[in-house]
Parts: C-alpha cells; structure tokens; sequence
C-alpha cells in the first residue's frame, strides 16, 4: 500500500485510480463541468477521478476541507482540472450558493452526480429519531437541495444538465439499513418524477444503484459482514468504485443522451440472486446451515 492507502482502507488508491484503463476517450468529457458530492472518499472519489481524466473540470463537494484540498491537489498533480467547495448538503441555503458561486466562476456547469450519503448497520427496531432523522436528512433532502438547485440555474439559463444519484439496490430489502432504503427508494422515485416534469427543460436525471462496492464505507460494517458480501451475487465477488465511476460517466456523457428516469443496478446479478445482511444474518433465517 502506498502513502495514501492504510490498511484500514479498501478500495483503489489514488494512483490505481490515475491509471485504471477506461473505455471512454480521454476527451470524452472536455470543456465539462461536473459536480460531485461527496467526491472525497469511496464511490465519489473514482467519479471524480474518472471524469476529471475525460477532460471535465471536477468540483468536488463535501463537508471537509482537508480531504477535498487533498483530492484537488493529487488531481492537480497529474494535470487534471479540479476544485473543492465545502458543503453541507443538508443545508439549503449553502447548497444554493454554492451553485451560483460555481455558475460565477464557470460560467455554466453541465453535470451534477449526488454520491453524498451515509447510513450505520443497525435492525430498524432500534432506530433513534436523531439517527433516523440524520440518514433521511443526508440521502434524501440533501439530494433533493442539490437536484433543485442545479435544475432552478439551468432553467433560469436555459442549459441543458444532467444529474445521475448514487442509490443502492432497493428490490431485495438489504437488511439492515432501512432508514437508507427508505431515504433512498425515495431518491428513486424523485428521479423517476422529475424525469418527466424537467424533460421539457433538457434535463435528464437517471439512478445508479451499486450492489457490494468495496470501498471504506464497508469499515461501518462487521468483519463477518464484510467476508459474506462477495457471496451476495453470482460473479461471487465485490465490484470496485471503478464499475460505478464508468457507469456515471455512459449515463452522464452523449451516450446516455436518450436515457432519463432509469435505475442501473450495478451489483453483480445481486438483485437476482444473493443475500446481503449488513448485520449478520438472523439465526432465524439459517435454517439448517
């Protein structure tokens, strides 16, 4: 592991992500401007990877300083165009501004991806208000601020814009983070809606729902839970933030230029076949293993 990789980290380093093969053209995305919240870390941070290499210029959002300082200066390093804004999306008034500062200084911004969020493994039965309330805040209203506010500027300027949202895999319940299927079915359902009724404003909005995605979030997560989740698909392996990158990148770019509304589950066949308990499974379900 180099430097910037300890080993309570998963998930590619910086450098793997610099280098990683793509089958995208290098100047797939040049003279774009993407923001991506949450960009710093997990999922996030090969998006901004990805896109900043096709030539955008990356805004990457988030809530500390120092890691997004951190990510713009590696990006920098490698020659690639990126900047870092401190957001606290749950805030609409910040969200708002951040928005027009970017419109301020770009002069346009072309694309926004919401990879912002977070949940704890717990059995929903448990569920404080305050921890209810804190995922539902982040993954729910925290997307809607930056859908609304990114859609309101390219309406008022008549731009096209595209948004892609980092779900998860709703269709099979994944057990043990309710409060993150609640929050984001709802971003699902959101996205579906407002594929229709911003259509006539040359804004598409579409899902990407990962399955197992090895990243440091999984260090929320149990041992045992962690060891079970390549068992959760039938390719019998966990996907890499890499898989996500590039899936947000076909959505995003021309080619998903006649796709709006949808949901690309990313998850390895998962949806189809495998169990996920974030928790560990209930002996309840184990039956006579």
């Amino acid at each position: 592991m180099n430097d910037q990789q300890t080993e309570a980290t998963l998930g590619p380093s910086d450098d793997e992500l610099a280098t990683h093969p793509t089958v995208f053209a290098a100047d797939a995305l040049a003279g774009r401007v993407v923001v991506v919240s949450g960009g710093a870390g997990g999922i996030g941070r090969a998006i901004a990877w990805l896109f900043a290499r096709l030539g955008a210029h990356v805004v990457i959002a988030g809530r500390s300083a120092d890691k997004l300082d951190a990510l713009v200066d590696r990006l920098g390093r490698r020659g690639l165009k990126a900047s870092a804004h401190v957001v606290d999306i749950r805030d609409p008034d910040v969200v708002t501004a951040m928005f027009d500062a970017l419109w301020t200084a770009h002069g346009h911004v072309d694309h926004l991806v919401n990879s912002a969020g977070g949940q704890f493994p717990q059995a929903a039965i448990d569920f404080s208000i305050k921890g209810w309330n804190a995922v539902i805040n982040t993954n729910l209203n925290g997307t809607w601020y930056m859908m609304q506010a990114a859609a309101q500027r390219w309406r008022d300027r008549k731009h096209p814009g595209s948004i892609v949202n980092i779900v998860v895999v709703t269709t099979h319940g994944l057990y043990g983070i309710a409060h993150t299927i609640a929050a984001r079915s709802g971003v699902i359902g959101l996205s579906r809606a407002l594929a229709v009724e911003w259509a006539p404003l040359n804004i598409r909005i579409n899902c990407i729902a990962p399955g197992a995605i090895e990243t440091e979030g999984w260090n929320v997560y149990s041992e045992a839970a962690r060891a079970a989740y390549p068992r959760s698909n039938p390719m019998m392996r966990p996907g890499t933030p890499w898989d996500i990158a590039e899936a947000a990148v076909y959505l995003a770019a021309p080619s998903g230029k006649f796709i709006t509304g949808e949901t690309l589950t990313v998850d390895g066949g998962g949806q189809h076949w495998g169990e996920t308990w974030t928790t560990g499974k209930p002996d309840y379900f184990k039956g006579d293993e």
